[in-house]
């Protein structure tokens, strides 16, 4: 599969490189073509990965993810074109934090709203999936690094975009069951608003290696 990765920091490059170890061509996306992180990204990833600006990518891509600064998505996706966007899958795995005001970093949600759900207005003929946004980008792409299950989540309104996501989550390596359908787009609030106690956890423990785990109750017959 075709795949566009918006943003050239540690997440997307950690993405595109998966990506294309697990089968699939990969062009990352930034604001002009020839991007210094870009193009050494390429030449580190080899065959199957490409560069160009976010309209390149987004153009190329059958599946987008974006991978910007949270503070930036809107305008990073602007740039990647709603015509390149419409009719596919794009994963959210931004997180729209301000660390304007020291730490912990306040959520920007305006009027209540992700940002999965402001992306989503935005581009109603895109089809988002908020996910991968409440770990570190070792554990979104390497899960079992982490002893025993944990979970990732997908929170979308078209069930068949988040049936992508969830393939592309098992290419990762994350089994079913750790898949959570958190439910519609509108999930997003919470799971971003779960970066400060992430952010928190990190600090005490010292590393960002970790995740949560759901864990159901057992079903008495």
């Amino acid at each position: 599969m075709r795949i566009a990765v918006l943003g050239t920091g540690v997440v997307g490059a950690a993405l595109g490189t998966r990506l294309v170890q697990t089968g699939h061509e990969v062009r990352m996306g930034s604001r002009t073509a020839g991007n210094e992180k870009a193009q050494a990204w390429v030449a580190a990833t080899g065959a199957g990965a490409s560069e160009g600006t976010f309209a390149d990518a987004a153009a190329y891509g059958e599946v987008v993810v974006n991978a910007t600064g949270g503070l930036v998505s809107l305008d990073a996706l602007t740039a990647a074109g709603a015509d390149n966007l419409a009719g596919k899958v794009l994963l959210d795995i931004a997180n729209p934090l301000d660390f304007s005001g020291g730490f912990p970093p306040k959520v920007l949600q305006p009027d209540g709203r992700s940002l999965g759900e402001q992306i989503q207005a935005a581009f109603p003929d895109t089809r988002v999936v908020k996910t991968l946004n409440t770990m570190n980008a070792d554990v979104m792409v390497h899960p079992r690094a982490l002893a025993g299950p944990h979970s990732v989540f997908v929170a979308g309104d078209d069930a068949d975009a988040k049936a992508v996501a969830r393939d592309l989550l098992l290419g990762f390596g994350w089994t079913d069951d750790e898949v959570v359908d958190a439910g519609g787009i509108a999930a997003s609030r919470g799971l971003e608003l779960y970066l400060p106690l992430w952010l928190s956890l990190m600090g005490s423990f010292g590393t960002p290696s970790f995740n949560i785990a759901v864990v159901r109750a057992q079903v008495v017959a």
